[in-house]
């Protein structure tokens, strides 16, 4: 699992001589933040930049990563928040030196914001601002191809994750207060699932291009209004209500582990709106995205398998929020589609 947290030195000099108007460099420090890829902030004589090096092998192809970058400069000209990479002086903005793939952004000053940060108006306008994405997406992208269907999670195949992980979290030393949650949770889930796995959803086929990660991390704001969506790492064809729903669960989360359904009322009813989604494909992510959540430990599977806890800060609120969801079903499913 790569860590973008690690700080090797990207080649600058190489990486610089592509670019006539870039400058020379002043510094390069890590950007903390992000999970799956580097990101450093670059100052040169020339100005800001954000400098990226694509490490997720699913997508750190050269023509995974141009297709991204052609995406967003679609999409920049279409009047959305994104901040498209810079051509180097032959044109392209994939640069690959020794095996791996970079791109220069111009730099964005803003910050992230999560749910309890936007006001009822926030919250409408980070609805509008995805159904906008995921309509310019269908005139910039190629039609999805037909007929095909995806399948939700298998509950056989969690039952048995959920035993390793026990097994894991069980055996390790010293246990610590996170390894007592992660059993007391795990147990929970088990039963959970039992109780619930005849609600497993059939395969969904409306699908549709989506930027496949937008979450606070990877929208920045500049006052109360939105200045660029960043990581299209994921961009690909998915049911596209269902990306507004795992959005949703992720920016109006408290933590506790309820979601705000105020908000996310407010939030759904605009992105309805600007999708063109009714209120019965919203239903249908509402109820697939609860089973992925009941049905994923992908945070467990790093920390236990990966020995990467990074992501161990978000476990307590989003295992807590499978529990809430699964009581409060009724009144997150009528907060999406009321």
């Amino acid at each position: 699992m790569p860590r973008s947290s690690e700080t090797l030195v990207p080649p600058l000099g190489a990486l610089l001589r592509r670019y006539r108007e870039a400058g020379e460099p002043l510094s390069c420090e890590p950007v903390t933040q992000g999970l799956l890829n580097r990101g450093y902030r670059l100052a040169t004589t020339r100005g800001a930049y954000f400098l990226k090096q694509h490490l997720d092998a699913p997508t750190a192809d050269r023509d995974t990563i141009s297709r991204q970058h052609r995406a967003t400069q679609r999409l920049h000209a279409l009047g959305l928040p994104v901040a498209p990479p810079l051509a180097d002086s032959a044109g392209r903005t994939v640069a690959v030196i020794g095996g791996r793939c970079y791109a220069l952004h111009p730099w964005v000053d803003g910050r992230h914001r999560d749910g309890a940060q936007l006001s009822a108006g926030g919250s409408r306008r980070l609805g509008l601002l995805l159904g906008r994405v995921h309509t310019c997406l269908d005139q910039v992208m190629e039609p999805p191809p037909p007929g095909e269907e995806h399948e939700s999670a298998r509950p056989e195949e969690t039952f048995r994750v959920i035993g390793e992980l026990l097994r894991l979290a069980r055996a390790r030393r010293p246990r610590d207060g996170f390894d007592e949650l992660a059993v007391h949770r795990l147990i929970q889930r088990r039963r959970l699932l039992a109780e619930h796995v005849h609600r497993r959803p059939p395969p969904a086929s409306a699908a549709g291009w989506v930027h496949g990660d937008f979450h606070p991390l990877n929208l920045l704001y500049r006052g109360a209004e939105p200045a660029a969506i960043v990581d299209w790492d994921r961009l690909g064809v998915q049911p596209r209500a269902e990306e507004a729903v795992r959005a949703a669960a992720i920016f109006f989360v408290r933590p506790a582990g309820e979601l705000a359904l105020t908000k996310v009322r407010a939030y759904a009813r605009d992105y309805r709106r600007a999708a063109g989604v009714d209120a019965d494909e919203l239903a249908a992510a509402v109820h697939r995205v609860w089973w992925e959540r009941l049905n994923d430990f992908w945070i467990l599977r790093w920390r236990y398998q990966l020995d990467d806890r990074r992501a161990d800060p978000q476990f307590p609120a989003a295992s807590a929020l499978v529990v809430w969801w699964t009581r409060e079903y009724e009144a997150v499913r009528d907060a999406f589609t009321g």
